[in-house]
């Protein structure tokens, strides 16, 4: 209490409204301006900015103007030559740079040399606020980031040890989502195609294992060296030479594995989805070109690229706070390639 009785005062928290109540504008508008997204004339941003600075309303910091390196692995060199799904990433990165006035400078690194060139060159640059790499989990390359002084986050991967920052598909839960999916449709002997090595990809592999429980029979687990439909394809017509058609579905790690197995049921006469149900595991959009049109777990691929820029910046700009790994949640689409399991 203060002297007299009167009551201590806390002032009210200023919100958004109140900036656009005194300018007289929208609170989309007082929100853009503050984000230094486009849209709101030079102007007018300034008048924002200055009501806001008089209220005590808390600005955020702006990289506006500064650049961010991505650094594409081989990994993701191969997805872009393949699947487009590095392209999806990156698309969605540059709108999201482009709505926050940043820069994207992309780069191609093969080995660890090329990693530590880039990234000395990147902390030199007082314009570079950070670095992202794109589809990057292998021990030797993720050794040059450990002294990195900037702020670096993992597109598409994950580091082990959690000691940087990442941005993934939920790669567990999604491969258990479609498990559960061909369950439901009565399915109980699903292969797995899949293509060994990432650490993301090892995750769809123990989405399945979950799922399946008992019936995670080795034997239903087929690997390919490559993501090569022709080499799924081959994969899949071996399996049902030595082991005939002993499974109802077929869940790929890969759409382009997936593109392979309808190639190979339908070689050997097997009808689809009517004998066996395919589903793939990215959700391009190319697939829905496939005959039958592939069901798939759609991956939010343009996402990934938005908000590993949001992560990136909001390390930037805000407090120091712990590493944290960031997994985007998947949805199934239901196409022609999935159907109940024969009785």
């Amino acid at each position: 209490m203060e002297k007299g009785g009167k009551r201590n005062r806390v002032s009210p928290r200023v919100r958004l409204q109140d900036v656009a109540r005194r300018c007289g504008v929208s609170v989309a508008t007082v929100s853009r301006a503050l984000a230094s997204e486009e849209g709101v004339r030079p102007d007018l941003r300034a008048r924002i900015v200055e009501v806001a600075r008089e209220l005590n309303y808390p600005l955020p910091s702006s990289l506006a103007g500064q650049k961010v390196v991505l650094a594409a692995s081989a990994a993701a060199m191969i997805d872009y030559a393949r699947n487009q799904f590095s392209l999806h990433v990156l698309e969605g990165l540059r709108a999201r740079a482009e709505a926050l006035r940043m820069e994207v400078v992309t780069r191609t690194v093969s080995s660890a040399a090329d990693e530590k060139a880039l990234l000395a060159e990147a902390e030199a640059d007082d314009e570079v606020a950070g670095v992202l790499f794109l589809t990057l989990d292998d021990e030797e390359m993720l050794a040059p980031t450990r002294n990195f002084s900037k702020p670096l986050v993992l597109v598409n991967g994950d580091d082990p040890d959690m000691r940087l920052s990442s941005v993934a598909p939920s790669n567990r839960s999604a491969a258990a989502l479609a498990t559960d999916y061909l369950r439901r449709l009565g399915h109980h002997r699903i292969l797995f195609l899949t293509r060994p090595g990432r650490r993301t990809i090892a995750r769809r592999f123990e989405g399945w294992r979950d799922r399946m429980g008992a019936d995670a029979d080795p034997s239903l687990v087929v690997e390919v060296g490559d993501w090569l439909p022709e080499l799924a394809a081959e994969a899949i017509t071996q399996r049902l030479a030595e082991k005939g058609r002993d499974f109802t579905a077929v869940l790929a790690a890969g759409d382009s594995l997936a593109a392979g197995a309808i190639m190979a049921l339908t070689a050997a006469g097997i009808r689809l989805p009517g004998e066996v149900s395919v589903m793939g595991m990215d959700g391009l959009p190319q697939t829905a070109l496939l005959n039958p049109p592939l069901s798939a777990v759609e991956i939010p691929m343009r996402a990934l690229g938005a908000v590993a820029l949001d992560l990136l910046r909001e390390t930037a700009t805000g407090f120091e706070m712990p590493a944290r790994r960031v997994e985007l949640a998947c949805r199934i689409v239901e196409r022609g390639s999935t159907g109940p399991a024969l009785a």
